[in-house]
């Protein structure tokens, strides 16, 4: 009886996780969602028990990089307010590509003044407007920064979203992939000519992609890439995320062939309790997020590793989480299967040469 009981209980106690841990506020409607819901939940526990015992790992030297300067996207809350933190504590220019430029400031000042860090301290800082969702408008701000700046040293593609309602853009792409990697990638082939001329052989200009752990549980749909049928979140969110790394690794093995002074790396910052969980079922058990989950300022420390640590000069292509070079998803090591999804990815977003921008 005793056994039964606890049996009982042990079930309810299961659901019950289920439930307030789901990766989106919906329901699994089928058995193929049901299953990748449980795959998701499980690489979330193993990614934040990873945090846990990796913690001490989990730090970053910051140095002063002046005449440096760096392009973050969507800087202005979450990890990406702290990454600009750190930037600015290195003494490099930044420039956040935001989708309110004027209320972003007011964010980033008032954060940054909270911390001793505001323009008393010098810092540089610019916002250009960037819907990085939007194809036209990433066209739009790359023309802008190649008008004003000749070189950019740091490019950190951190925008994202996580678990949103299917939708299509306006370009006819579904919300995750246009959002964590179409953007990123367009954005990334438009700015080589300020990352050629930012890099040398001493020290290279680097691509940050910040991706996620669950880009391990990722698959590229090739036959349905907007993921319209049986669309459940948490797909959609892994496939970009397994993109990200994919195009890093593959840009790098292109870099390294052609000669050029650039490396790229893909990360994961951790399990951190930010706005990118608006959507998931851990909103309604928010103190959760805040016992087992990484605060900000933690996982911004892997992506800024990523973009400055000397330790890495030269290892471009490589994913790195809680400042360490892990293991990722299986294609990471198979060019064949990086250089399908970059061609796919060029044909769909209408790129000739992806590495001469000009020759387009």
């Amino acid at each position: 009886m005793a056994l039964l009981l606890l049996a009982g209980f042990g079930a309810i106690f299961g659901v019950l996780i289920f439930f307030f841990m789901k990766s989106s506020k919906e329901m699994p409607k089928n058995w193929s969602q049901f299953v990748s819901e449980l795959r998701v939940q499980q690489c979330g526990f193993v990614g934040i028990s990873e945090d846990i015992l990796l913690r001490r790992s989990n730090k970053v030297d910051l140095y002063k990089q002046s005449g440096k300067i760096a392009l973050v996207t969507g800087g202005n809350r979450g990890i990406g307010l702290r990454i600009v933190k750190k930037l600015v504590e290195c003494d490099i220019e930044v420039i956040l590509g935001v989708r309110n430029p004027i209320e972003s400031k007011k964010a980033v000042d008032k954060y940054l003044e909270h911390s001793n860090l505001g323009a008393a301290t010098g810092a540089k800082l610019h916002y250009e407007q960037l819907d990085i969702g939007s194809m036209k408008s990433v066209r739009n701000f790359a023309e802008k920064i190649k008008a004003r700046f000749s070189k950019i040293h740091i490019l950190i593609n951190n925008a994202g979203v996580m678990g949103v309602p299917y939708k299509l853009t306006e370009d006819g792409f579904e919300s995750h992939m246009v959002i964590n990697y179409y953007g990123h990638f367009l954005l990334t082939h438009l700015l080589l000519p300020e990352l050629r001329a930012a890099g040398t052989a001493e020290s290279r200009a680097r691509i940050v992609n910040v991706s996620s752990c669950v880009n391990k549980i990722g698959d590229i749909n090739y036959g349905d890439l907007n993921r319209s049928k049986n669309y459940y979140p948490a797909d959609a969110y892994n496939q970009s995320k397994l993109a990200q790394v994919l195009f890093a690794k593959y840009t790098q093995l292109q870099f390294d062939e052609d000669g050029d002074f650039i490396q790229s790396h893909s990360c994961h910052p951790g399990v951190v309790n930010t706005d990118l969980f608006e959507h998931s079922s851990t909103t309604y058990v928010p103190w959760v997020r805040q016992l087992l989950f990484k605060n900000p300022e933690q996982g911004s420390r892997t992506v800024i590793y990523s973009a400055i640590a000397p330790a890495l000069e030269g290892k471009g292509g490589t994913y790195l989480s809680n400042c360490r070079i892990m293991t990722c998803h299986r294609f990471w090591k198979n060019s064949v299967q990086c250089e399908k999804l970059f061609r796919v990815t060029c044909d769909t977003l209408g790129i000739k040469d992806f590495f001469h921008p000009a020759a387009k």
